[in-house]
């Protein structure tokens, strides 16, 4: 799995601009499954048939895109101002290396400030000696990323910008490719701009009209120094979502989830989490409303350049959920 997970940490995708993350996905997914389209929001949606006509439609949820910085403006001098997309931590933001989908690159830099730091004092260097250069380089409205930078951490742990959520990504694409039949029909979507209110993941659900919704997700980590909340450590299996602040998740769908993680022998962890949200949260209350849950992989850092996920938390991921499509 990790293959494919370089695979889909390298391109930039931020908000709204995530098909080339789609592209890289069509290829690893194309020999798996029956269909594939892209709709109007630029939602993959993948879906394997069961082989039962009775049987449900499960979607699953995975969101391509990340956080970034979008230019707002320009010094005379050269200097690009941002604002975010998604919910960007200014601290864990300077000094950082950026870089925009036509490959330029920058430095986020704050500016002198007494005080708390905002977005509005933030700005970007990328080399230009003037307004006119940097018009050339970068257009208004053009969004940086922090630079693709995957690396490991120890025998089993990986870092990387853009782990939340491309893991999820390159876990439900493992899935497609060795699940194998299935009773069910497989709804993957493969989600955009579920950084900026899961609005993917709306339009989808409402479309496909899936039975059971599973949002594939990070989540924050309570393993490290003076951090122990929420009840969550990396390397002791993926997390099967209680609640967040957008969802709750259906008893009986949890349940089930936690047993097939049983099943499978694989470690999982009870999570709640007291802020935050998924695409769950938008299938949740699609049409009619469906019942939904979400996988989470822990994660460290989360939306900063180095987010770090341990690699034995998506096998057991990938082990519970195909013993939930295999049940």
């Amino acid at each position: 799995m990790f293959d494919i997970l370089k695979k889909v940490l390298k391109p930039v995708g931020p908000s709204g601009l995530e098909e080339p993350v789609a592209a890289a996905i069509r290829v690893e997914v194309k020999d798996y499954v029956d269909t594939m389209e892209t709709d109007a929001m630029g939602n993959l949606i993948c879906v394997k048939k069961g082989t039962d006509p009775n049987g449900k439609k499960i979607m699953f949820s995975a969101h391509m895109d990340h956080i970034g910085f979008i230019v707002t403006g320009y010094e005379k001098e050269g200097f690009l101002r941002v604002t975010n997309v998604g919910g960007i931590g200014i601290d864990v933001s300077l000094t950082r290396h950026v870089v925009f989908a036509n490959g330029v690159e920058g430095v986020v830099v704050c500016e002198p400030v007494q005080g708390a730091k905002a977005m509005k004092n933030l700005f970007v260097d990328i080399g230009a000696e003037s307004k006119e250069e940097a018009e050339k380089k970068v257009q208004l409205g053009d969004v940086a990323v922090y630079a693709p930078d995957c690396f490991r951490l120890g025998e089993n742990r990986v870092a990387s910008p853009a782990m939340d959520d491309r893991c999820a990504c390159a876990l439900l694409v493992k899935l497609l490719q060795t699940v194998g039949e299935t009773k069910d029909t497989v709804i993957a979507v493969f989600s955009v701009q579920e950084e900026v209110g899961c609005r993917g993941a709306k339009v989808a659900s409402f479309a496909m009209e899936p039975d059971v919704g599973i949002a594939l997700d990070v989540t924050a980590w309570g393993d490290t120094p003076e951090v122990k909340l929420p009840a969550i450590k990396l390397g002791e299996g993926c997390a099967v979502k209680v609640m967040d602040r957008a969802s709750i998740s259906n008893p009986a769908l949890r349940d089930e989830l936690l047993a097939c993680g049983e099943a499978a022998g694989v470690k999982t962890q009870r999570e709640v989490l007291p802020f935050g949200g998924t695409d769950a949260g938008a299938m949740q209350t699609s049409r009619g409303g469906i019942p939904v849950c979400t996988i989470s992989i822990p994660c460290r850092y989360v939306h900063s350049a180095c987010e770090t996920i341990d690699m034995r938390d998506m096998d057991a991921a990938l082990k519970l959920l195909t013993a939930y499509l295999k049940k």
